[in-house]
């Protein structure tokens, strides 16, 4: 059995990723290590911050561990949330208030191409390694579906007529931002054996 210390407060993502890992994989949480603090990201890429999440946990808690982050990036708005995905509409992190000023700001935008990018950080022995997964698509006119969380319900996925929240698990995670990224990640565990 391999444990490693997921940076990470959210449930969501640690159920997410544990249902991608093969069983012999088991993922503690900052919870379970005793991490309640909220850990800085004050980087200006997507890359830095996952970094800095994994860097913060391995030198306070002295564990092997990976830290990912999350930015959706829609072409009309530059780029934006980018960074700011899980705190667009304000510091409370309300994934409907996120949804619906995005909504919002594409009104007038014909062009709604949107991607996901999820940039892991792991950090081993003292080691850093990265591993990025993107996803290409397109934000919807509205929100559908009740599976998922954060934007789900309103991305659109290339060549997909749903959206990430009316897709199951497995077929979510087959494309998805964080599971390419998590392929690469397995990749790597799976080299080093």
């Amino acid at each position: 059995m391999t444990t490693i210390v997921f940076a990470t407060q959210n449930p969501n993502k640690v159920r997410e990723v544990q249902e991608m890992l093969p069983d012999h994989f088991k993922i503690k949480s900052l919870a379970d290590i005793g991490c309640n603090e909220d850990i800085p990201e004050t980087q200006a890429t997507i890359e830095g911050n996952a970094i800095q999440k994994a860097t913060y946990v391995y030198e306070k808690y002295g564990v092997d561990c990976f830290a990912e982050d999350t930015g959706l990036e829609v072409a009309a708005l530059n780029g934006a949330p980018g960074i700011y995905t899980a705190r667009y509409a304000g510091p409370q992190r309300d994934s409907g208030d996120n949804m619906d000023l995005l909504l919002k700001n594409l009104e007038d935008k014909a062009d709604r191409s949107a991607r996901f990018k999820t940039v892991i950080a792991l950090i081993l022995d003292g080691k850093t390694h990265t591993f990025e997964g993107i996803v290409d698509g397109q934000i919807a006119q509205r929100r559908s579906g009740k599976g998922g969380f954060g934007y789900d319900p309103v991305f659109l996925p290339e060549g997909q007529q749903k959206s990430f929240a009316e897709m199951n698990k497995v077929a979510k995670n087959a494309i998805s931002h964080r599971g390419r990224a998590l392929s690469g990640l397995l990749s790597f565990f799976a080299s080093t054996k």
